[in-house]
């Protein structure tokens, strides 16, 4: 027998009224999780290491409204996108919070030049040597950065680094993922909500390549490049010597078939210094190039 749709309503409404309890206790779960970063925060001067991603911003935005006194800090090396110095430089002025800019001069560090397995660690380390320095000189109490739960997963020898030499990771810490990070920051109307993630230039290269001024500088305009043709957000060149291989978000990989746009993203790699330039069919995922370690 069909049951009518009066039925159906009121068993729908009753399982929405069941399944209350659970949302209810998830959403409390979160909130002690962030508020467990507030109390950090509170009465303290904190310095955020900033890249203007969702994660540093929400970080920032806590410390906003929490800290005693909060900054940001960003180190523009070679490895840093452009477009991402410019991003961070917007974001901090939609949080209104004042922030600092340091050069570094990453490709002088030869461990990072020579790209072992390990090239995260030497990475942070640095990273987090000039962020020190810097809380010291500007009179903030600690150091936090956005590393999250979710970041966790797989090969992350560069968390190592961070907590070696007192870097603070509230969301590691307390637990918080990626997407309870992205909840906060839409519920907050932060405008990174929908961002994708960013890593530094210099995971683009397969370990064991040499990193230098000019390999860097080449994947960075061919990033921008298949930004600005096909209109997607998320994108990754991988660098493989006269090769380039394009990864762009799975979501957005129908956007790459206009044969007019192919032909001139071949002739733009061509200008890059490419002889061929190719698609991962698979798309963008965190750690393509850690695959070759699980072999």
């Amino acid at each position: 027998m069909k049951a009518s749709p009066a039925l159906f309503v009121a068993f729908l409404m009753l399982k929405k009224v069941r399944e209350k309890p659970d949302v209810a206790k998830k959403m409390d779960t979160t909130d002690a999780k962030f508020n467990k970063i507030r109390s950090l925060f509170s009465g303290k001067r904190v310095l955020v290491a900033f890249s203007g991603g969702v994660d540093s911003t929400v970080l920032a935005h806590i410390a906003k409204q929490s800290a005693a006194e909060s900054k940001l800090l960003t180190v523009d090396s070679i490895t840093l996108p452009r477009t991402e110095l410019q991003a961070a430089k917007d974001v901090a002025k939609e949080l209104d919070i004042r922030l600092e800019v340091i050069q570094v001069d990453e490709l002088s560090n030869k461990e990072l030049v020579s790209n072992p397995v390990d090239r995260c660690y030497h990475c942070k380390k640095e990273l987090a040597s000039v962020w020190l320095k810097a809380a010291k000189e500007l009179g903030m109490d600690f150091v936090v950065e956005g590393t999250n739960a979710s970041d966790m997963e797989g090969h992350r020898p560069g968390a190592r680094a961070l907590e070696e030499a007192g870097v603070i990771s509230p969301f590691k810490d307390a637990e918080i993922t990626k997407d309870e990070i992205r909840a906060y920051a839409r519920q907050a109307g932060l405008s990174v909500a929908d961002r994708p993630s960013m890593a530094c230039l210099s995971s683009r290269f397969p370990y064991g390549t040499e990193i230098t001024e000019d390999r860097v500088r080449r994947i960075d305009r061919i990033e921008k490049d298949v930004k600005e043709l096909f209109g997607v957000k998320c994108v990754r060149a991988r660098f493989h010597g006269d090769l380039v291989r394009i990864e762009v978000g799975r979501e957005e990989r129908n956007k790459l078939f206009d044969e007019n746009k192919l032909d001139e993203l071949h002739d733009l790699s061509k200008k890059a210094g490419f002889k061929y330039v190719t698609f991962d069919v698979f798309g963008y995922r965190t750690g393509a190039m850690n695959e070759v370690l699980e072999s």
